[in-house]
């Protein structure tokens, strides 16, 4: 039973990164860069999910990307 609840968790975060970030579709590959852009769009779902408001994950990275005090809001919120 525990072992289906995680692959649940796991699924729905490889699916956000393939569908939200389009992670497959990644052009890096040199060094680190791999690791590095992974790293960094984990840290950002992590953000976006945090926030509490009615918006979808697509529609919260969208309006981070266009509002400079909503990321700030995003930024501020996240807890490691």
């Amino acid at each position: 039973m525990l072992a289906r609840g995680h692959w649940g968790i796991e699924n729905q975060l490889h699916w956000h990164l393939d569908v939200t970030f389009k992670e497959d579709a990644s052009r890096a590959r040199k060094g680190y860069a791999a690791q590095n852009m992974s790293t960094m769009r984990k840290i950002a779902l992590q953000a976006v999910k945090a926030h509490s408001d009615k918006r979808s994950v697509r529609k919260r990275l969208f309006r981070a990307a266009i509002s400079q005090d909503y990321l700030k809001e995003l930024i501020n919120n996240l807890k490691f």
